[in-house]
């Protein structure tokens, strides 16, 4: 008899086990999941946008030779890498290139989406570049933590002096969500994996070094 007893206690251990397990599961699912725009809705190819009117323009030309897309990940090691080339290159062709700049958060990142909800919700106040440089510039701090850094990313919406009402009711938008899908959704499209990824006049770019990127713009540019 103790036996079956202490069998059936075994059974009930295992099965409260694996009760906490699926609890564990069900809620870690909810967590990543928070704050996740729509899935984007898929686009054929010929319906998608390399640039639309809504698009974020870093640089206008007064006349303008060739148009630079990145699509990029605010908590993309290798974008922040990128970064101060970006920036350099902006100040030397910005006066013949227009340079773009496209949302594509990658899902394994958990904080790819607020960080690029952050960036637009300051870009409805002007500041999309003050945003976008602050996220760059302090990514080590937030980069690849699993709980979500909102709240770090709101500190920074008040350092840069915005409007904070105006603030958190675009980042509680779902419209600002829906902003950042149709980036995605244009970006797998086109054939966007990876961040980042650039686009020269409609070309997508395959770049092994400084020199050959600089040398593609300096052939765009005349």
């Amino acid at each position: 008899m103790s036996a079956v007893v202490s069998a059936r206690r075994v059974r009930l251990v295992i099965w409260i086990l694996l009760a906490a397990l699926v609890g564990a599961g069900v809620i870690w699912y909810f967590v990543l999941t928070a704050n996740k725009p729509a899935p984007a809705a898929p686009l054929a190819a010929a319906d998608a946008q390399l640039i639309r009117e809504d698009s974020h323009r870093v640089t206008s030309p007064a006349t303008e030779k060739a148009q630079l897309v990145e699509f990029l990940d605010f908590e993309c090691e290798s974008c922040r890498a990128a970064e101060p080339l970006v920036a350099e290159l902006q100040k030397e062709y910005g006066d013949r290139i227009t340079f773009v700049h496209r949302y594509f958060p990658l899902p394994g990142h958990r904080n790819s989406v607020p960080s690029a909800v952050a960036v637009e919700a300051a870009a409805q106040q002007g500041k999309y570049e003050e945003m976008a440089a602050k996220l760059f510039e302090t990514q080590p701090k937030w980069g690849e933590k699993q709980d979500s850094q909102a709240a770090l990313f709101r500190t920074f919406a008040q350092e840069l002096a915005l409007d904070m009402d105006r603030y958190d009711a675009a980042v509680a938008d779902q419209a600002t969500k829906d902003r950042i899908s149709k980036d995605v959704a244009d970006g797998r499209a086109l054939g966007v994996t990876g961040t980042p990824t650039f686009y020269l006049d409609g070309k997508k770019l395959t770049l092994n070094t400084e020199a050959q990127f600089r040398q593609l713009l300096d052939e765009a540019a005349r």
